[in-house]
This record gives C-alpha cells, structure tokens and sequence, in this order.
C-alpha cells in the first residue's frame, strides 16, 4: 500500500463532513408519481424550453419550507444552543464538475425559492451546471481555499459556515441532491442543512390508480432531517407536502413563464431571528 497528500481539489468535501458531524441525522423517503412532471416537461420541450427534474424539486422545496418555517432552519451550539429561523428558502444543489483537472463534487445556492418560478430556477442551475469551476468567479472562494495550509482552510470554513446570520446564504437553508442521471432508485445524503432532499431517477413501475394496476413514471425521494432543530412528524409533513406538490404538476401551469407558480410575498427582514434552545 502507497499512501498520498490528500487531494487539494477535494479539502471543501473534507471541511463539509468534518462539520456535519454534529448532526443528528433521521432519514425518510416516498415514492413520487412523476405524471405531471413528465407531461409538463414534454409540453415545455415541444415550446423549446428545457427543464431539470432538479428543478421541479428545488421549487417545491422552496414553496414547502416556507409553510414549515420550523424545517427552514439552522442550529449552533452545544452548551448554549440557538436556533435561527430564516425568512426565505435558499436551496443547495450539488453538481458533479471537474476543478483542477480532478472531478469533485460543488454546490450552488439559488436564493429565494419561496418566490422563484421554475424558469428561474432552471435558468441558475444551467449557469452553473454547464459553466467552468476553474474560471468561474463564484467558485473562487472555493479555489482560494484549496491553496491555503488545511489547518488554515478548515478553520476558515467552519467559521464561514458556522455563522448563523450567514449560513442559509452561504449553505442553504434546504439542499437537494441528484443521482437520477445514473441507475440510483435512492439514496440519503447530508447537506449540513436541517432538511436535505435526495433525488433518485425517474422510472416505470407498476403502480395501483382506483383499484386498477397502471404502469408510472416513479421517483424515489429522501428526506434527511436533522433531529436537533425538528422532530419526525415535522419531517414526514414536509415530505407528504413535497409529494403532493410535485404530484399535482401538470397541464394547468404554465409552461417556459417566469409567472408559472404563484409567488410568495417577499419578507421585509431577511435577516434570521435567534431563539435560545432548552
């Protein structure tokens, strides 16, 4: 056996695990009949427009966690614990890119999902799924902070990540996480937010509609919830609302419109409130 430096390109995955070690993971999951996802996506590419399963998920996130202020949350602190409750959903989504010549996995943040129609949506992912890590100025934080000592760089994000006034514009205050390009029917993944989505691929199976046997396009959906800050019927009313929104996609929205979902109202204060734990 042969042993190496521990890849540069990879210390941000390194500083995210060792941080998301306090947590108190709790892991659920359903199946989603995708129908009306599937159909609204077939009307939006015959009027040429493309969207991501990501996509559709990332706004029900935002449209769900807004009802359940309780999910869109963060903890910190263990002998004084503190809970901040954010007033917009700011969703996490990992892509698989190549930085440095090395494949790793990154993350952006689309703000606002509350409010941000489906188009809005896709139109962030494509930006940062299809643009280049290594020249992209939003991922320059992350380039700087492979060059400095590890000592240095771990430090440096877990007081960036650890800040609760900053932390849902900087992690999310949801993460969604795709496998569904690849033959994954499921898996669990922590985020290091309260709520993390893990999105499996989208495939026929046998399912029962009004006693008759029907062949659907199914996906499995997880949900990670971090038992600290809520507790599982919190959880399993965040993912039934998760089912349920994407379930009842269909050809009444809007297809390639910025107005295709009703958009929540803007708070006036962004800035998360801060409530001792017991």
């Amino acid at each position: 056996m042969s042993g190496s430096r521990f890849p540069a390109e990879r210390r941000h995955t390194l500083y995210h695990c060792d941080e998301i070690r306090a947590a108190a993971p709790v892991y659920l999951d359903t199946e989603v009949d995708m129908s009306g996802v599937q159909r609204h996506r077939e009307a939006a590419r015959d009027a040429g427009h493309r969207y991501s399963v990501v996509s559709y998920v990332l706004q029900a996130a935002g449209r769900v966690l807004a009802r359940h202020p309780e999910a869109n949350a963060a903890v910190r602190g263990r002998l004084r614990p503190r809970i901040a409750r954010y007033s917009t959903v700011n969703g996490k989504v990992t892509l698989d890119k190549t930085l440095g010549g090395r494949r790793v996995v990154l993350a952006t943040v689309v703000p606002e999902l509350e409010r941000s129609s489906l188009a809005g949506v896709q139109r962030h992912v494509e930006r940062f799924r299809d643009g280049d890590p290594d020249h992209m100025p939003e991922f320059a934080p992350v380039r700087k902070l492979h060059r400095l000592p590890v000592p240095v760089g771990r430090l440096l994000f877990r007081l960036a990540t650890r800040s609760l006034a900053h932390r849902g514009e900087l992690v999310g205050t949801v993460a969604v996480t795709s496998l569904g390009h690849r033959p994954v029917d499921g898996f669990q993944s922590l985020g290091g937010t309260t709520v993390t989505l893990g999105v499996g691929r989208v495939v026929d199976r046998v399912v029962v509609r009004e006693g008759a046997v029907v062949v659907a396009p199914v996906m499995r959906l997880s949900l990670a919830f971090d038992h600290r800050v809520i507790d599982g019927a919190e959880a399993a009313d965040v993912l039934a609302e998760l089912k349920e929104f994407l379930e009842s996609y269909g050809p009444h929205v809007a297809v390639g419109a910025d107005g295709d979902e009703p958009a929540a109202s803007r708070a006036s204060d962004r800035r998360p409130a801060e409530t001792s734990g017991t």
